[in-house]
């Protein structure tokens, strides 16, 4: 039975809305397809940036040395540690206000702070600046210049400690250092911005009270 030129007409119409419709569909198809690559996309790139930030972050933070002191029974030295488990000490200077007339201590590996370096010279340089020979605790400005490892790439750490002490006193043996302990006081941007401050902190602490 053949179709009438109505009944062909429409047919022709329906298939037409047809092919519109799936020109429609493959357009969406395109664009949730792009929108979903943008959205792949930008989750990556924030995710990368993310990570890089995190990363810088951690890496200034490794960056940053401070040090814990772990004193012997007798108070003779004080070993030296960072306290991340990340860094690793190569070597040290250890410098002393200029009254105390000692040459700065160096070491190697070993990172540590020896009495022996200038107990005697903190003792004669009290003396001389009248302060009173009894038991009691105290603190010795010192400055630290610390060369260190983090990952395989060197850093420097230049900065002001205090070493916590204690004095004892006895006839026979005259006035013992004994000590305790070492706390970051900050950054320095220099060696001789470090001996400076360290001289002036001495000078006020050692100034007479009025």
């Amino acid at each position: 039975m053949s179709e009438t030129p109505q009944e062909r007409a429409e047919a022709a119409r329906v298939r037409r809305r047809w092919i519109n419709l799936g020109e429609l569909v493959a357009v969406l198809a395109l664009i949730i397809s792009a929108l979903t690559l943008w959205n792949s996309y930008r989750e990556r790139t924030t995710t990368e940036a993310e990570h890089a930030q995190e990363s810088a972050k951690a890496a200034k933070k490794a960056a940053i040395l401070i040090l814990k002191a772990t004193p012997d029974k007798e108070g003779r030295t004080l070993s030296l540690a960072p306290r991340s488990d990340d860094q690793a000490i190569q070597s040290q200077k250890i410098s002393f206000p200029a009254k105390l007339g000692v040459s700065p201590a160096e070491t190697s590996s070993d990172a540590r702070i020896d009495r022996n370096w200038f107990a005697g010279a903190l003792v004669s340089a009290r003396k001389a600046a009248g302060v009173a020979d009894s038991p009691g605790d105290a603190r010795l400005p010192v400055t630290i210049e610390t060369h260190f490892l983090v990952d395989g790439t060197e850093h420097v750490d230049r900065a002001v400690y205090e070493i916590g002490y204690a004095t004892s006193h006895s006839f026979i043996g005259g006035t013992d250092i004994h000590l305790r302990g070492l706390s970051r006081t900050g950054a320095v941007r220099s060696g001789d911005a470090g001996q400076q401050q360290i001289d002036a902190i001495w000078a006020a602490r050692m100034a007479p009270k009025k």
